[in-house]
């Protein structure tokens, strides 16, 4: 499925640091509590890496058939360069979500074992909410990246599920306390967006 490098500059590695950043600081602030797991831990980086890799492929695809990167300056985009088919994109998309899903379903499961079913099935179904959130930022008709409404989806994954999430897998409580780093998680990361919108522009 193409040669490994462009596989690499597809993933965005740099990009993948905006994404740990919620999950180290609600892990950071359940073991200031007392609440600390390692294998929970480890489960919930790579559920988070596997979302960002699924996002970062699927706009590289979405915004490659669409002609979006058709004349970007910069860094080049693998579809639109052709370097990376868009069939080939798509199939690595579909890939990486079952593999988001399959974390998802570890993650969630060993947080809860036994715990609470009703949790279970909510974290899974946010856990389906981000892949499909992840995907629908560029691809398909109704694209919300191109709708405006991109801030709006990275301020509430990046910033309040990430951070609240994460503590909530540790601790099984919230409080209002934990909304303020997960609020300011939230704004530089739409900030980000922001300026690679405005670079794109």
């Amino acid at each position: 499925m193409g040669n490994t490098k462009a596989w690499i500059q597809a993933a965005r590695l740099r990009t993948l640091p905006l994404s740990l950043s919620g999950i180290i600081v609600g892990t950071a602030l359940a073991a200031y509590k007392g609440y600390f797991d390692g294998t929970l831990f480890v489960l919930a980086l790579l559920t988070t890496i596997g979302f960002q890799v699924i996002s970062n492929f699927a706009n590289d695809y979405g915004d490659g058939v669409k002609g979006t990167d058709a004349y970007r300056k910069g860094e080049p985009r693998m579809v639109s360069s052709g370097k990376i088919s868009s069939k080939q994109m798509k199939s690595a998309t579909i890939l990486f979500a079952l593999i988001g899903l399959f974390f998802t379903i570890n993650l969630v499961l060993y947080a809860f074992n036994g715990y609470n079913l009703g949790y279970v099935f909510l974290f899974l179904g946010l856990g389906v909410g981000s892949i499909v959130a992840a995907i629908k930022y560029t691809v398909g008709n109704n694209a919300y990246g191109y709708s405006g409404f991109g801030d709006i989806f990275v301020f509430v994954f990046f910033g309040l599920l990430s951070v609240c999430g994460s503590y909530f897998l540790y601790t099984k409580t919230l409080n209002f306390y934990i909304f303020l780093p997960a609020i300011s998680i939230g704004t530089l990361s739409v900030a980000v967006l922001n300026l690679n919108n405005m670079r794109d522009i």
